[in-house]
Parts: structure tokens; sequence; C-alpha cells
């Protein structure tokens, strides 16, 4: 039997325009075939082991040619495998869908099309122009600047194209720029119209240049704008002024600044979100990854065992806390064998973490790591109390020996264990090379300590703010030779973001 393929649209590059049903078909993916302009993170919607296969095009550099392309798609789901082509943009949509799904179709291979949302009109619009407005333009043409060169010649109507539509977008067309101006002012449309070009619209290094019909060739040569790029034409252009609020630095203070972060792909989700809602463009490299401990759980387990013999439950992460339930909750356990339970929490998000669960943390230091656990204990633990301390393998035993030394009996039981990450460094090694990348953020010493594991050499953060989410971090960023630039005033995902945000604006 044949399977299935998906003609899916990707958007025009924000990766978060993916469509409900886009990531519906990514998820039960066996293939995915995927272009240059799709956002490495929607990939992150595949399953781990399908099948990834790159096409990229782009001008003069074809990754593989189109009828290569469609033959593929057919051989794969002759297989009986499920297909998703993955096309920037919408797929018919100068996306040349419509030549995959006859191939398609003449095979006898069933297949949908999924819309994407196309840039022809979602680009103008994060640079503050819509491509109608009653006042303004009420109708508007999407053309493709690069014309099927086997077609013999072309059959663009200029003459009834230049002054016949109000807002002119064409696709793919900075590299024929000259010549399209040309056309169109030769065809009637006024050289002092108003024009702007759009580049990596939607995302977070997009670039407006607002310009003339007239001048737009000259002054996209000058400011070195390349593709991937739109033209819009139009008298809409001028609302920009008004509009303009994707590329708005009062709102978006990082905008046009790129923020490297190296929290675990499960953990960086707060932290990704937050800097892209200020505007940055966020490069992931993880630099960590979570195991089990190294004794499959054998301490926690029996310590849950006896787990009402513990006066006091310490936490110091969100990890930990949902690592912990997990092997309560496997033991045949609940929240009601905690009944006579105190519990400590490091910092706001572990105690919110721990609320999830039903319980409140009857202490939460006004310092958040381990030296300010201990100093609000102090005078809370009576001499022989047991505490259960449930972390990291490899944390420090600073909180651990200091409670001892309040007479407390401390049981450490490893949770989960702090691996590197098995990640390619090569691109994010060239950016901080070049000088690319304005911030990297740490927000544990592990992640400090792989990253530099991962691109060999922590010299080359000399190019690049670090900032650190707390004191700790900073210290082992410093025996790194990495001193940080800034260090979070509270040691807290917002207050690394704070950070970040101060240093670069």
């Amino acid at each position: 039997m044949p399977g299935m393929v998906y003609l899916v649209g990707a958007g025009p590059g924000d990766y978060r325009l993916l469509t409900l049903k886009g990531a519906d078909c990514l998820k039960q993916a066996d293939v995915v075939v995927y272009d240059r302009l799709a956002d490495d993170r929607i990939l992150s919607w595949v399953p781990p082991q399908a099948e990834r296969i790159y096409v990229g095009k782009a001008a003069a550099n074809h990754a593989m040619k189109q009828e290569d392309i469609n033959q593929l798609l057919v051989d794969k789901a002759k297989e009986g495998k499920c297909v998703v082509r993955l096309k920037g943009g919408d797929p018919f949509v100068f996306g040349r869908g419509g030549e995959e799904a006859l191939l398609l179709q003449e095979n006898g291979v069933p297949f949908e099309i999924v819309p994407g949302v196309t840039s022809a009109i979602s680009v103008p619009a994060y640079a503050g122009i819509p491509v109608t407005h009653r006042a303004v333009a009420t109708s508007f043409a999407v053309i493709t600047g690069h014309e099927d060169p086997t077609k013999g010649g072309s059959n663009m109507r200029w003459d009834k194209l230049a002054t016949g539509v109000d807002t002119l977008v064409f696709l793919m067309g900075v590299a024929n720029l000259a010549s399209i101006t040309q056309k169109l002012i030769e065809n009637g449309r006024p050289a002092a119209t108003p024009a702007a070009v759009i580049r990596w619209g939607t995302k977070p290094e997009q670039e407006t240049l607002v310009t003339t019909v007239g001048d737009a060739a000259e002054d996209v040569k000058k400011a070195g704008l390349t593709p991937p790029a739109i033209f819009v034409v139009g008298d809409v252009v001028k609302l920009r002024q008004q509009l303009a609020w994707f590329e708005n630095r009062e709102k978006k203070p990082l905008f046009g600044k790129t923020v490297l972060v190296t929290r675990a792909r499960s953990q960086a989700s707060q932290l990704v979100a937050g800097l892209e809602a200020r505007g940055a463009r966020v490069v992931e490299l993880p630099a960590i990854r979570f195991a089990e401990p190294s004794d499959h759980y054998e301490a926690v387990d029996a310590a849950i065992s006896l787990i009402a013999s513990y006066d006091w439950i310490l936490f110091t992460s969100v990890n930990g806390v949902d690592r912990f339930f997990d092997r309560l909750l496997a033991a045949g356990k609940d929240a009601r064998d905690l009944a006579r339970t105190f519990f400590a929490a490091i910092g706001k998000a572990t105690a919110a973490r721990l609320r999830r669960y039903g319980l409140v943390a009857d202490v939460v230091p006004d310092e958040f790591r381990a030296e300010g656990m201990i100093e609000a204990l102090r005078g809370q633990l009576a001499p022989g109390e047991r505490v259960l301390v449930p972390r990291a393998q490899e944390a420090r035993e600073v909180l651990s020996e200091n409670l001892r030394e309040y007479g407390a009996i401390v049981d450490v039981a490893p949770v989960y264990r702090t691996l590197p990450a098995e990640e390619d460094a090569t691109q994010v090694k060239e950016m901080l090379a070049a000088g690319e990348i304005d911030a990297a953020t740490f927000a544990s010493s592990s992640t400090v300590k792989n990253l530099a594991g991962l691109i060999g050499d922590a010299g080359l953060l000399k190019n690049t703010k670090v900032v650190a989410i707390g004191p700790v971090t900073a210290a082992t960023c410093e025996e790194l030779g990495a001193k940080p630039a800034a260090v979070a005033k509270e040691y807290t995902i917002d207050g690394l973001i704070e950070a970040v945000e101060n240093i670069l604006r």
C-alpha cells in the first residue's frame, strides 16, 4: 500500500506561525523533506527516529533538483511511509507544490495540502505594512520575481500590472530588482511610488529598507541587502511610519540582538520565550541533558519506602521536584504520605513547581542558592531531625554538610544526573568566532563546563557578553576564563532575562 504525503507550508520564518495541522503532520512523519527557509525549531516536532532529508534551494545553489524532489516524495511514499514535504511559506504560492502534487497524483500516491502563512502578506505585516487599506489600497497582487527560465519567454503583463493593482508584492525578486523597477516605470508606475524591501521577514534578524521604485535597486545595493527578501510597491508603505511594531526597539529592546541559550532543551522554553518576547534572536545549543542517577534511583527509592520518617524534604531545583514525585508515584504513594513533613525550596520557581503537587513550601530563602537555604534553616531544624535532599547527582555538598553541623540527620538522594549534551556546535563556534552572538546565557555551572567542552575553547566567549544566573555559575565562568559581563540580581530565569536586557540595551 502506498504511504501518504503531506505538502505542508512552514510559514514565512517565525516558527510560531506554523499551523496546528502542520505541527500534527510533523508529529506523525516517518520522513521529512524540508527546504532552507524552514526554521530549525519547526523540526523539533519531528519524531527522533524520522528520516530528515534537506533539499534546500538558494539562487544558483540547489541541494537537489526539483524533478528529483518530486520523485523522492513518490519513492518514499511507495515504501509505505508518512512523508511530510515541509516548504517555506505556502506550498501553492510560488512553492512549486503544484508540481509535486501532480506527480503524486500521476503515481497514485495519496496526498493532502496543508496551507501555510505566505510571506506575501505576513512579511509586510511584520514590517507594519498592510497590503490593503480601505483609504489607500483596495487590491494587491503577488508576483514572482524569478520566472521559470525554461518557459522560453516572459508572460508577465507589465502594462496591466504596473498601474492596474494598488499594491504589488514581489517574491524572490531582489536579484532582479533593477529589471523589475525598470519595467514598472516603463509601464506607467511613477518612480516616486513608495516601496520597501524586507529581508528575513518575521524573524528577529528582519531588516526593512524603505525606498521608492526609482531608487530601490541602487538603495538595496548600497545597503548590501541579499535574499531572502521581498519587494513591496504601493502607497501602503507609508503606513509603516505609524504601524511598525516588530522592529520597535522601545517595545522590543533586544531586537537585532542574538542571544545564546545553553539550558537543556527540555527546560529552555521559559528563557527562550522571554528573550524572544523582547525581540531577541535566540540561538539554542543545549549544553546539558538529564539522565537517571548512576544508582538507578536506589537511594531515593529506599528513602521513599521510609518517607514517613523524614521531618523535612529540601528541594534545590524544579527538576529535582519532578523527578522525586515521579518516584513517589511509582512507589504507589502520593502527597498524603507527606502529611507530617515540612518542605523547603530554593527559589520561587522550585516553590511554584512544588505547589503543582499540592504542597506549599514552608521555607523559601531570600537568596536562591545553597548558602541561602542554610541560613534560612538556622533555628528551624532541631538536632536529630531527619532531612531528605532529592537533588542532582553532581550537586555541591555544602548544603548537606552544613545541615549536619546543625545536628540534622541528612540523607542525600540523587534523582537525576546531568550529562554533557550531544549537540553539533559547529554553527555556534563559527558565530562566536565572528562576534555574531551578543550574549551567552548560563543557568548553571554544568552548562558552563559542558559548553566549553562542546566548543572546545572557552576563549571563544571573549567576543560575547557572558551572563550568569548567580554567583556560583559566575565563579565557574571565571574559572574557565569567561568573566561574566553581568550576573542576575535575582537567581531566576526572569532575573537572567533582565540581566541580558540590561547589558544589551
